[in-house]
């Protein structure tokens, strides 16, 4: 019989994670989609179909959990603040979303055939969470790890980053931009190697949705409400005044979406 989850207390969610409560809204109208190629080559590497379940880890307000629905395979989310489930819930309502963290996810020995994590994975405590995902998985069972990247070649994508790193700097959330590797090189790791394919995507939409993806990122949110609004207003100045947006009531930024997956060994 598989065993559940142990009793184990859940590591204290932090702070800038807890500021995507402030911001659940602004997330969900700013932060891009994810191309169908991406999902579908996700779904032949993890071999997802109808009769699977995957777990969409770190969900935020749901929105690669609805690009995976394309799979047919059975969904389920869990996301460790309360702001992302109520947005998860209303625009998701054919999902259950679950309160719980990569380390300590609500679910059975065995439960799923594959869990994703999209823009979340460098919030997570690597080792400890690996070992999780092994214990949640079935045999052969695989993970997927997902992000958009702006393409900082543009001049105002580099301008709106050095906006952010400003605040990464001061909350201390540079965490991701430290190799995504970390634990897939360990011997010890339940995960065999990590493999990666890149496919192209764009965000295209009005200005007030780059305000809206700025003031969502989790340094940012955490801010004041005056300092987000300065922040705001500095986007908006980015925008008008740039060679490529000025006059320009829609925008388009291209991106990469990166995915990697890997297989319990």
């Amino acid at each position: 019989m598989a065993r559940g989850p142990t009793n184990r207390s859940a590591p204290r969610t932090p702070r800038v994670v807890r500021g995507f409560d402030r911001q659940a809204d602004a997330y969900e109208r700013g932060r891009p989609g994810y191309p169908a190629a991406a999902v579908r080559h996700l779904g032949r590497v993890l071999h997802l179909g109808p009769s699977c379940t995957v777990v969409d880890l770190g969900s935020g307000t749901g929105k690669f959990t609805r690009a995976l629905a394309q799979l047919g395979a059975a969904r389920l989310a869990v996301e460790p603040t309360r702001g992302m489930r109520g947005v998860f819930e209303r625009v998701v309502p054919d999902v259950p979303v679950l309160d719980g963290t990569a380390e300590k996810i609500p679910l059975p020995d065995g439960f799923a055939d594959a869990i994703v994590c999209a823009q979340a994975f460098h919030w997570f405590r690597v080792r400890p969470a690996l070992r999780e995902f092994a214990r949640v998985l079935r045999a052969g069972g695989g993970i997927g790890l997902v992000w958009n990247t702006r393409d900082d070649r543009v001049a105002w994508s580099r301008r709106i980053t050095q906006i952010t790193n400003r605040y990464h700097r001061k909350e201390g959330t540079n965490r991701r931009w430290r190799s995504v590797t970390a634990g897939f090189e360990d011997p010890t790791s339940p995960f065999g190697p990590l493999h990666r394919r890149d496919f192209p995507n764009a965000q295209v939409a009005p200005v007030d949705t780059f305000v809206d993806r700025v003031l969502s990122v989790s340094s940012v949110a955490v801010q004041s409400p005056a300092e987000r609004q300065r922040v705001a207003r500095e986007v908006r100045e980015i925008l008008r005044s740039d060679p490529l947006t000025r006059g320009r009531r829609v925008v388009r930024l291209p991106m990469t979406t990166e995915v990697y997956w890997s297989y319990v060994r």
